[in-house]
């Protein structure tokens, strides 16, 4: 009887270890960030219609969107761009690098769209809905070639690197946390039969990170799509990305589960535009044209690269302090202006980074308006005018930037025109949005350009509205992807 007990009592310890042995693992694949797996709010397509923008979130990423020498560009970002643009709303971007956030913020409303680079899994399928794919791409393994693989043969090379999924059993891969990288990577652990070492790394970290960690020696191995992979490879050319984890797999953007309408919208262009040369131009130029595209997203002048908007950002960070404005939005002006160019002359004679006339910069201290120091120096001296003539009549400093803005393109006549014809006709003159700048695009019509109190004339006024909208626009571009120099409290400008 004794032994009985002892074999069942062993039998038992052994079954219960294999059960807790079984249910450990090497990486906390178990345990992933689902925050996303909510009931999403009811927003469809006629409301963003009716609300009249779209909303995305993007991550911050060589092929998804960020600024390159001042300008917004990116594979997602264009495409969302074109994709908002035909449905005829604006298009409005929040960036997060988080892929289970991204998605959250899908289902709360809080974005209509995760323009994700995402691959479609059936995890992600139980909690939203996934667009057609925009196109298919298998994961590799990125790692890091000999550090003298210059000197060697190719064959000798191919000796050092994992070829075979097989071996890569023991061995620690970091991944994004909650990634299809994650998952892949555990599915390939019981394909193998083997454990692979998953380390998941934040869930805000981005891919070109970890490809530059294993390009520096800081990691050995992560997984990448291919197309990813490749662009980064151009920049490290000590990389390999030749072996294929996976089969090829779908890319498409994620919406809400209940966004019927807008999926079959969003569907519906999709198969009209990929009939176009255009659709893969975009393509194209982000994940064939390698070189170029890797010169631009590893630029210093690029936020995924580097940290800078131009070769002047000290100079017109001086400017900013100087006026009191966030240097971010002096830059957006700048770049409206002369994108960045110290020696562009316009049809009408403008001149210089901010395209000042002639007797104007001379007025305001500056004699050669191709020397970028003048060209900032008189035109920070211009919108110090401007904003003491505008400080009595708009007290808000924030609101009084607009009006700024839109004296710096049109003159401060026709600006006054229009805030006398605001007060004249019970608008707000105090106020921009649909007041000023609805009065400031009457002038272009005989009714109100010959108004008693109209003292300036005729004046194109789409033209002062839309640098107006393009500049603040630009900014909150800026604001989202750069990082800002450190000021004291004291010394921060007010932000839009």
């Amino acid at each position: 009887m004794m032994n009985y007990f002892n074999k069942s009592f062993y039998l038992i310890l052994f079954l219960t270890f294999s059960f807790l042995w079984s249910c450990s693992t090497k990486s906390d694949t178990k345990s992933k960030d689902l925050s996303y797996a909510i009931e999403p709010v009811d927003f469809d397509f006629d409301k963003i219609k009716e609300r009249g923008y779209i909303t995305a979130v993007v991550d911050n990423s060589a092929t998804s969107y960020f600024i390159y020498k001042g300008q917004p560009m990116g594979y997602e970002y264009e495409m969302l761009n074109w994709l908002a643009d035909d449905l005829g709303v604006e298009l409005k971007i929040i960036k997060e690098n988080s892929i289970s956030i991204a998605l959250e913020k899908v289902n709360r409303g809080e974005a209509d769209i995760a323009a994700f680079n995402l691959t479609v899994t059936k995890e992600r399928k139980q909690y939203v809905d996934f667009t057609d794919p925009l196109y298919f791409v298998r994961q590799v393994l990125v790692q890091r070639k000999p550090e003298n693989w210059r000197q060697m043969k190719i064959h000798e090379i191919e000796n050092e690197l994992l070829r075979d999924p097989i071996q890569l059993t023991g061995k620690e891969v970091h991944v994004r946390k909650s990634s299809a990288f994650s998952t892949r990577l555990a599915n390939l652990s019981d394909e193998i039969g083997g454990d692979i070492v998953i380390i998941e790394d934040s869930s805000s970290l981005e891919v070109e990170t970890l490809i530059k960690m294993v390009a520096e020696g800081e990691i050995e191995y992560t997984v990448s799509d291919e197309d990813v992979a490749m662009l980064n490879a151009t920049y490290y050319p000590i990389l390999d990305v030749k072996t294929p984890i996976s089969f090829s797999q779908q890319i498409a953007w994620a919406l809400r589960s209940n966004s019927d309408t807008l999926e079959n919208k969003i569907n519906a262009w999709l198969e009209e535009r990929q009939k176009e040369t255009d659709y893969y131009v975009i393509y194209n130029k982000y994940f064939k044209n390698l070189k170029r595209s890797s010169n631009r997203s590893y630029s210093e002048f690029s936020s995924v690269g580097g940290d800078k908007l131009s070769p002047f950002d000290e100079e017109i960070q001086a400017t900013a302090k100087e006026i009191g404005w966030d240097w971010k939005l002096l830059a957006a002006l700048i770049y409206q202006e002369s994108k960045f160019d110290p020696k562009v002359k316009s049809w009408a004679g403008a001149k210089g980074l901010m395209q000042m006339m002639g007797p104007t910069a001379q007025e305001f201290g500056a004699t050669n308006l191709y020397d970028p120091n003048q060209s900032l120096k008189a035109g920070g001296n211009y919108i110090n005018w401007l904003q003491k003539a505008f400080t009595k009549h708009v007290e808000d400093s924030v609101e009084r930037q607009k009006y700024i803005l839109a004296a710096y393109n049109v003159g401060i006549g026709h600006m006054q025109d229009a805030i006398r014809l605001t007060e004249k006709y019970g608008g707000d003159p105090t106020k921009w949005d649909d007041n000023v700048e609805k009065y400031l695009l009457l002038k272009a019509q005989k009714k109100y350009y010959t108004d008693p109190v109209v003292k300036y004339g005729y004046c194109r006024g789409a033209e002062p509205v839309n640098y107006v909208h393009e500049i603040l626009e630009r900014y909150q571009q800026y604001a989202l992807l750069l990082n800002s120099p450190k000021v004291e409290d004291d010394e921060k400008a007010p932000v839009i």
